[in-house]
């Protein structure tokens, strides 16, 4: 059965050293905001975050995915929707990211080859960034082999990364849209682990030490069909340092204040709220109230 109630998602990670997601058409760069030197993480980055995680290590099905055929290129939408049948049905009964993030799914049929269906996703995020200020950094490193054969000269490595950057996401799982694809409770518990422990996943080069620091998710009652809204805008980063001379969660408290207090004014429409906490992440304050029910995200 669908969910019934609305969700709001408020999740945090940071990187050290890192690049949370280069920009193929800056030389990679990690994604800056020019006005406001902010860093940015698409939300399609965060979405292969845990469609990688519930395919890898919980064994779910997806559909986004990179599937080589016998020839060995990679299989195209229309192929891949030849996997479950052209059957739209078949698809959301079986890939949990469509009944999450939706999807366009090219559907071949006897009387219209060129045919599709569109899927609204029921869960969507904005794109995240920073609460702080980064700054932007170009390392130049030597590689371990020699630039051409037979030569001694070895290749260089060039890299921009971040020190560090404390990345906000804010997201809404609508519960009319999730009629149409299926999304289920279950779906919803998945993807709450494939965000935190998917982000302690993402053990590459470039993306290395991204640690899940804050996921707060806030139940509306069944019959609200409204929330909030910008969750990210009602916490911020306290800190003696300058924005660019954070380096870790020892360098700042997370001011929390706003944010209980906006979901205290909309105790009326919410049912709970649940949260996760990193143990080095420092609050102004507990996350608890006398007006509203905050219990434990157990992940």
């Amino acid at each position: 059965m669908a969910i019934k109630n609305r969700r709001e998602y408020l999740f945090l990670y940071d990187v050290s050293y890192a690049n949370p997601n280069g920009d193929p058409n800056d030389e990679n760069k990690p994604r800056i905001d020019e006005e406001s030197g902010k860093n940015i993480v698409t939300d399609v980055r965060l979405k292969r975050t845990i469609r990688d995680y519930l395919m890898k290590f919980k064994g779910e099905e997806i559909f986004v995915r990179e599937i080589a055929n016998n020839d060995g290129k990679i299989q195209d939408a229309k192929a891949r929707a030849e996997d479950f049948e052209n059957n739209p049905d078949k698809i959301l009964d079986n890939c949990i990211d469509i009944r999450l993030f939706g999807g366009t799914i090219p559907i071949r049929t006897d009387k219209n080859k060129d045919s599709s269906i569109t899927f609204t996703g029921p869960v969507q995020f904005n794109m995240g960034q920073s609460l702080h200020r980064v700054k932007l950094e170009f390392i130049k490193g030597t590689g371990a082999f020699a630039s051409k054969e037979g030569k001694e000269q070895k290749t260089f490595r060039e890299e921009w990364i971040l020190p560090y950057s404390l990345i906000a996401f804010h997201g809404v799982a609508n519960e009319n849209a999730a009629k149409d694809t299926k999304l289920k409770e279950e779906d919803l518990e998945l993807m709450k682990e494939g965000m935190w422990e998917g982000t302690k996943n993402l053990i590459t080069r470039s993306k290395n030490e991204q640690i899940p620091r804050l996921l707060i998710e806030v139940v509306y009652k069944e019959s609200v069909h409204s929330h909030i809204g910008e969750l990210h805008r009602y916490v911020k980063i306290e800190s003696e340092k300058s924005d660019e001379e954070i380096r870790s969660t020892d360098d700042f408290i997370l001011n929390v204040d706003k944010l209980i207090k906006v979901i205290e004014e909309e105790a009326e429409k919410i049912e709970k709220v649940l949260f996760k906490i990193d143990r080095n992440l420092k609050l102004s304050r507990e996350l608890k109230s006398d007006k509203v029910n905050f219990e434990e995200m157990k992940i």
